[in-house]
């Protein structure tokens, strides 16, 4: 069954022929079953039969011109006297297939308007000879041959509509689905985008502990084994801090989306700058490390943010500052904000190269500083001190975290 009702649905020209042969046989059993008028002979009746069964046949394929063909039959029968019959049922069929399509709604109004005027063309070329004259019973039987005519098109006409209306449905529907791509894609790559600074920062940071504990320990290996002995153990727990950081990292690229919590190192908060502060300390810098204010839970992508800049200062500082520089850190809880100042009193180096992204010329140092802030609706100023080193002050709004 649903292969024919799929075959109908793929021809239907062929199933229009077909209804139109249907209605020019009972067209031509009405002609040879009754009188025909003195002023029409059969042949007319056959010819008018034959086109409007045409007009069936054709009214998917050219809707407007079998309007048109149906108006002059309409014409040509109340000019030559040919009484309705069998064969105007097809008046009917192409109002409402004009009224349903999609085409020049001229040809709707149209057969809107022909329709409505039918009836009354029709009793007035021949009154209904019923054994009364009145007007009100002419009206009455005109109105009442009108409703079909009327039915048709306002059928066709909501058919159109609905259709229209689940168009656009599709429509929005579409395009709403390419919008979530597009955001999809977007997120991808803002999420791939912070990753490439997470692991700039994990990288940058804990390989130049390595270095620089490698390199004392190098130099007193001999003259003081003890202190090569902390530094290899330095190397290696920082070694090992960079590739858990590494691995979680790594391990959301691998499957697009964050897995569970207890797969992957948590992400560094503010608690955790004095372990860093004590680390870059083992490191060789000495750093001067404060809080002001009272501590309080923050959103996690401001503890974030708050470490990274720490972070990123620091190794700033241990690759241009000098081997005697040295640095402050403050963090200081304000009503509505955290607030960030890292100094050093090294040597420092060009504004430039850390807007460039450091001597790596990366693209990240400052840069990825001031993106992170943004992220959170902060602001950043950084900049050479006027005594010598280099001063990174960052505003964090503070929202209660949930």
């Amino acid at each position: 069954m649903q292969r024919l009702y799929d075959f109908l649905r793929r021809h239907p020209t062929g199933v229009d022929t077909f209804w139109a042969v249907v209605l020019f046989g009972f067209s031509l059993l009405w002609v040879a079953s009754e009188p025909v008028p003195n002023s029409g002979a059969p042949a007319a009746y056959g010819l008018v039969a034959a086109l409007f069964s045409l007009v069936v046949a054709l009214r998917r394929r050219m809707p407007e011109k079998m309007l048109l063909l149906a108006v002059g039959l309409g014409l040509v029968q109340l000019a030559l006297g040919i009484v309705p019959f069998m064969a105007d049922f097809a008046m009917l069929v192409i109002i409402y297939t004009v009224a349903a399509h999609d085409g020049a709604r001229w040809a709707s109004r149209l057969a809107l308007a022909g329709g409505l005027s039918a009836s009354t063309l029709s009793q007035l070329r021949w009154p209904v000879q019923d054994g009364s004259d009145s007007l009100g019973a002419k009206i009455f039987f005109t109105v009442i041959m009108t409703v079909p005519f009327a039915l048709a098109w306002v059928l066709g006409d909501s058919l159109r509509t609905r259709r229209a209306y689940f168009a656009q449905l599709e429509e929005r529907a579409s395009r709403l689905e390419k919008e979530r791509e597009a955001q999809a894609k977007v997120a991808v790559a803002a999420e791939r985008a912070r990753i490439a600074r997470e692991l700039h920062d994990v990288v940058a940071h804990n390989v130049s502990v390595m270095v620089v504990q490698a390199d004392g320990a190098a130099y007193v290996m001999d003259s003081s084994p003890e202190t090569a002995k902390q530094a290899l153990e330095t190397i290696s727990g920082t070694g090992r801090q960079a590739l858990a950081e590494m691995r979680r990292l790594l391990g959301i690229l691998r499957t697009g989306e964050h897995q569970e919590a207890g797969e992957y190192v948590p992400q560094p908060d503010v608690q955790q700058i004095g372990d860093l502060v004590e680390q870059v300390r083992g490191a060789g810098l000495a750093v001067d490390f404060k809080i002001e204010g009272t501590p309080r839970p923050l959103p996690s992508g401001v503890e974030l943010t708050a470490y990274r800049i720490v972070q990123e200062a620091l190794t700033n500082t241990r690759k241009h500052g000098g081997p005697e520089a040295g640095a402050s850190v403050r963090l200081v809880y304000f009503d509505d904000g955290l607030g960030l100042l890292v100094e050093d009193d090294g040597r420092g180096a060009p504004q430039e190269m850390y807007e460039d992204g450091g001597a790596d010329g990366r693209g990240h140092g400052l840069i990825g500083m001031r993106e992170r802030v943004g992220m959170v609706g902060g602001t950043l100023d950084a900049g050479p001190r006027p005594g010598g080193g280099f001063r990174i002050s960052a505003l964090l709004p503070l929202k209660p975290a949930h």
